[in-house]
């Protein structure tokens, strides 16, 4: 495997930092640009990524802010392409849009990747039309148990107007791009950490449609929450970002989750969440504790390479926009951790996210988390 990542910072592509170059100008590449929206609303960015690697599959996904090795950008582009030398890869892409929701997208998308040796699935989707919940469902009901599926929502920083994916063409709302990678040569760990803590009682969700959340224990889910925000309530719907939900459902395979809230609707008394909120979950109201938030990103990192390993090539950070707006200042710090439990040579990149999509424990299925640092590495064998 050969990378180089570069990045676009006010008007000027850096030079790369690479550790190889293609075995051939024909060789056939990955290139991931992350980007600010705004930029890939821009056509000469867009051309320029396509003119650094002309052969290169080019997947585009709009951010909350871009991952360059340690560092944590806003307005920025990350360019980073791959070559492998073993390993087999094909792209893929549908349009939410043209489906009833978006667990019909999944289940289509899954249908159109060849499970023979498959081993590894990234799912770069848009964030604001597709439901990440429903979207990976989809696409587990189609996939054999022993398919990884990791990757992310893309995120539009804080405006949270539209999100723009796309593959080898001009990036679109409700774009899922699904890159598949075939094999044994690839090597692909994963980890998922949050770092919030849980206060209040375990309750029970007793209504609710989808991600809308109506009521908790039979009484208006809203005023349970701003009872339990105290002064906090009234700054809502932004100091939610403060206070996620913990949630536990009957799923084998995904036992706890986080879960975001987006909106509040006063007059109705709901809330909307980043991900469904099924009647029967058992839900915990958490808080945010900045040290925890930290360590649990080095804890994330810790768990896939120990001193003697193999050591991974590449590492694809995928952390919440939530956590971003909580840390502010001190958002390098997570991202710091991830570096200092990692050789230097993993070359590091990725993006702040609507969602992450990974699964709890190595054999479980992928779910859809908010409010984690979410961690793929990859390595070849050679």
């Amino acid at each position: 495997m050969k990378i180089s990542l570069s990045k676009l910072e006010d008007g000027v592509w850096s030079d790369a930092i690479s550790t190889g170059t293609c075995a051939s100008s024909e060789q056939p590449s990955l290139s991931l640009l992350f980007a600010d929206r705004h930029l890939l609303e821009q056509e000469s960015v867009i051309d320029a990524a396509r003119n650094h690697y002309p052969n290169a599959q080019l997947i585009c996904c709009s951010t909350s802010g871009e991952i360059y090795q340690e560092s944590v950008l806003d307005h920025t582009a990350v360019l980073t392409n791959i070559c492998f030398e073993r390993t087999i890869f094909r792209t893929f892409s549908v349009d939410v849009r043209k489906f009833g929701n978006s667990f019909e997208a999944g289940q289509s998308i899954a249908r159109e990747i060849p499970q023979e040796e498959l081993t590894y699935v990234l799912v770069i989707s848009d964030g604001g039309l597709v439901n990440g919940t429903d979207l990976i469902e989809g696409m587990n009901s189609v996939f054999s148990d022993n398919v990884l599926i990791t990757g992310g929502l893309a995120g539009d920083a804080d405006r949270f107007e539209k999100t723009l994916v796309g593959l080898n063409g001009d990036p679109e709302p409700g774009t899922i791009v699904a890159v598949a990678f075939y094999g044994d040569a690839i090597q692909v760990k994963h980890n998922s950490m949050g770092g919030w803590e849980m206060f209040g009682p375990e309750r029970i969700v007793t209504r609710s449609e989808a991600n809308v959340l109506h009521e908790i224990d039979g009484v208006n889910a809203l005023e349970l929450y701003k009872r339990y925000l105290g002064d906090y309530a009234a700054n809502l719907p932004s100091s939610a970002l403060l206070f996620p939900l913990s949630l536990e459902t009957s799923s084998e395979d995904v036992s706890t989750v986080v879960r975001t809230i987006l909106t509040i609707n006063n007059d109705e008394g709901t809330m909307t969440f980043a991900g469904n909120v099924p009647v029967g979950g058992k839900v915990r109201f958490m808080k945010a504790n900045f040290d925890k938030l930290v360590d649990a990103a080095g804890e994330a990192a810790n768990g896939l390479y120990t001193q003697g390993e193999d050591e991974p090539e590449l590492a694809i950070l995928i952390s919440c926009v939530g956590r971003k707006l909580i840390l502010k200042e001190r958002i390098e710090e997570e991202v710091e951790a991830v570096r200092a439990a990692l050789p230097r040579s993993t070359v590091i990149m990725g993006f702040y996210s609507y969602g992450e999509l990974s699964p709890m424990t190595d054999n479980g299925k992928c779910a859809l988390h908010n409010q984690t640092m979410t961690i793929t590495t990859l390595r070849e064998r050679l």
